[in-house]
């Protein structure tokens, strides 16, 4: 969407929270077109965009000659929230909608929860039935986040019905411009690397995640700490899958690297990764961290109760669904705020890793 359209939608949005806040009530007239106009700086074209969207969504009724009201049954809003996540029971994401749900409650709002399992026509159905139900915003989480979104348009229903959403976990790269929750992966990525190389590794693989956003960065950072330590990147070394061979790629990979002699750590894309791939390497007749130092990532409680204690890097779980949900609270209410919130990651050192013998 160009920025004409950005701009009329920010004039809907916030002359929507007035009237759903009560500052403009039925029957009040608002402000003219030039007003608008002159208070935005933008053209009266855009603000006439802008208001017609509100006329259609039942907000507003315009009057020849006398100027533009607010309906006397204008729309309250529905109190609901949908969440869209690519998982919903297990790992780390009852965690997150925990912390969604937690905000949304302390402000009057239900959840309506759907899971994708990380495919992309799934994603498109829910977001087809979601755009036309009652419902005040949308939080989700985008399925294979690192390739192309050819359901862009859907998400153009939901602009042009005011309705508010924020990402969260990954971002399309065609919709940086949307509001989005992200965690520093390739900080995190980072660290992970950073913490193997002090302990004196050199030879460190990395199995990483190819169709989500949080993969490629993760790569990233691990790419930026060999730079620095001045170890040259290997391309055998760096094992890519998809969702659909999550439970296979990656734990054979590792063995076959295992029996190459081709490394000494792995960076692990998450948790699951990393235990998977540790039976593995045990299966060889490897000792962890003795004979291969192996890291995960999230902090999940996998992580925390695997029987060495998995070295790994935190995912604030509850923080960023708070964080998503008083994100997209603030876009309902038209306030001005910070769309872009990046979260920090830290270091959690267990006995997965050791320094190199």
């Amino acid at each position: 969407m160009d920025g004409y359209g950005r701009k009329s939608e920010r004039i809907a949005g916030e002359v929507r929270a007035a009237i759903l806040a009560g500052r403009h009530r039925p029957g009040e007239r608002i402000e003219s077109e030039n007003e608008l106009a002159a208070r935005y700086q933008v053209s009266r074209q855009t603000v006439r965009k802008a208001l017609a969207a509100l006329i259609e969504q039942g907000y507003l009724r315009a009057e020849h000659g006398r100027g533009t009201f607010v309906a006397e049954r204008s729309r309250p809003g529905s109190r609901n929230i949908a969440v869209v996540t690519t998982y919903l029971a297990d790992y780390i994401f009852p965690r997150v909608i925990q912390g969604i749900d937690q905000e949304l409650a302390e402000h009057g709002y239900s959840i309506l929860l759907k899971s994708t399992r990380n495919a992309r026509h799934l994603e498109a159905r829910y977001l087809e039935e979601l755009a036309d139900k009652a419902i005040d915003g949308l939080i989700i989480e985008p399925s294979k986040s690192q390739i192309f979104c050819r359901h862009a348009a859907l998400y153009e229903r939901f602009d042009a019905r005011g309705i508010p959403y924020v990402f969260i976990q990954g971002c399309f790269e065609s919709m940086r411009d949307r509001p989005y929750v992200l965690l520093d992966d390739a900080g995190g990525g980072y660290l992970i690397t950073k913490h193997l190389l002090s302990l004196g590794h050199r030879r460190i693989a990395g199995i990483f995640k190819a169709d989500d956003t949080q993969g490629v960065e993760r790569h990233r950072g691990y790419v930026r700490a060999l730079q620095e330590a001045g170890v040259l990147y290997d391309p055998d070394r760096v094992l890519w899958y998809h969702t659909e061979d999550r439970t296979v790629a990656p734990a054979a990979g590792a063995a076959v690297l295992s029996r190459r002699g081709g490394m000494d750590a792995v960076v692990c894309y998450n948790d699951e990764i990393a235990v998977s791939v540790i039976r593995a390497l045990e299966a060889e007749g490897l000792r962890v961290p003795e004979d291969v130092s192996v890291t995960g990532y999230d902090n999940s409680l996998l992580a925390e109760n695997f029987k060495m204690g998995l070295t790994t890097v935190s995912h604030p779980h509850e923080e960023l669904g708070r964080a998503a949900a008083r994100l997209l609270l603030a876009l309902i209410a038209g306030e001005r705020v910070e769309t872009h919130v990046i979260l920090q990651p830290e270091l959690i050192a267990r006995g997965s890793t050791a320094a190199r013998k």
